[in-house]
């Protein structure tokens, strides 16, 4: 009878160990579930800005070639043996300074006698004038002598006209390049000294597609640079090619680059931008802040929630539809209004719904505009 009831009080004793461990792993379940139903995830750390509208400057896109507004390949003009060479590479010079003198020794030995030889017909000439006048000379020997005073002084100028093809000058203001001659040489007409270019003032040449020459003036404003992020340069527009290329559709255009600190060099490639006139009121937001997909172009705006009585920031993903760009920023041609706050940055952990914190302690548009 006692053996009985052990047996019966240890399988009770069982059936309540194995009907408490179900009831915790229950209980456990239904906590855990409850725990993260109501956990909030922290807010994501963002950067935002506001959404403007502003003046928006328009512009015509291409690549130009720069060159000199004066340069030339100096060569010189009459054969000769180099004596001199003045000009060194990347130095200035006036116009008229000597910058390559080839030996005239013959030359200006000949001017002696020539100069000589002048005066002498100009003293003839004086006196047949004088016997002329008193009526012991001839019409004829008057004449001789107003010919021959003629030709000595044609022979003059032939000589002082070869005296200065032999004095190689600088055609205008400018900076001269490496020299490609050696004295003691000896060159032929036309042997290229050196290039020789004017810094301060620059043209550059480019192209703009046909449709978009209505829109290009003589004397519109240029700018320049290096590269598409930063046009430092001004200028103007001071000429346009009258005809289409039939080949590309493009249409010639030449700009005047003001190019005072000579940092621009002839044949340098250079970013063109022909300014168009501004328009007023044009929404824009940083390139940083659009997000590409295959469902279009969206952005995450910020907003204020109220929530047990709480008030966060929260995203909301936004389509909108992208216009012009230039620089870091873009144009926005709907969507999104001027006044609302849009993320520039951190969005690839963001949800619609999510709560954000804003942190502009870096601007990340400037940092997009430096590259």
């Amino acid at each position: 009878m006692k053996r009985r009831i052990v047996v019966s009080l240890v399988f009770l004793l069982a059936i309540g160990l194995c009907g408490g461990l179900v009831w915790f792993n229950f209980f456990r379940d239904q906590m855990i579930a409850g725990f993260f139903a109501n956990m909030q995830p922290p807010p994501q750390t963002v950067s935002a800005v506001m959404v403007e509208a502003r003046e928006w400057t328009p512009g015509i896109d291409a690549i130009g070639t720069a060159r000199a507004a004066n340069g030339v390949e100096l060569a010189v003009e009459t054969a000769g043996v180099v004596r001199e060479i003045k000009l060194k590479a990347n130095t200035r010079f006036n116009k008229g300074d000597v910058l390559v003198q080839l030996d005239d020794s013959v030359e200006r030995a000949d001017l002696v006698d020539i100069e000589a030889a002048v005066k002498l017909r100009e003293a003839t000439l004086e006196r047949a004038t004088t016997l002329r006048s008193r009526g012991f000379d001839t019409q004829v020997s008057h004449d001789e002598a107003v010919a021959q005073l003629a030709t000595a002084r044609s022979r003059l100028n032939r000589v002082k006209a070869i005296i200065d093809q032999k004095a190689l000058n600088a055609p205008f203001t400018g900076v001269a390049g490496i020299p490609r001659i050696d004295i003691g040489q000896f060159v032929q007409p036309g042997t290229i000294v050196a290039t020789f270019q004017d810094l301060r003032s620059m043209k550059v040449d480019f192209t703009v597609p046909e449709q978009m020459v209505p829109r290009v003036k003589v004397g519109q404003p240029v700018r320049f640079g290096v590269t598409d992020k930063e046009l430092p340069y001004s200028g103007e527009v001071i000429g346009i090619d009258p005809r289409v290329d039939p080949q590309t559709r493009l249409v010639s255009v030449q700009a005047i680059l003001n190019n005072t600190d000579e940092a621009v060099l002839p044949g340098q490639f250079l970013q063109v931008r022909v300014q168009l006139p501004p328009e007023p009121n044009v929404v824009t937001v940083p390139q940083t802040a659009i997000i590409a997909s295959l469902y279009g172009d969206h952005v995450y705006l910020v907003e204020q929630e109220e929530k047990d009585g709480v008030s966060r920031e929260v995203v909301r993903q936004v389509f909108v539809k992208i216009g012009r760009r230039q620089g870091a920023v873009s144009e926005i041609i709907s969507g999104i209004e001027p006044g609302q706050k849009v993320v520039v940055s951190g969005q690839n952990k963001l949800q619609s719904g999510a709560v954000v914190k804003i942190d502009n302690s870096i601007d990340v548009t400037k940092v997009a505009e430096r590259r």
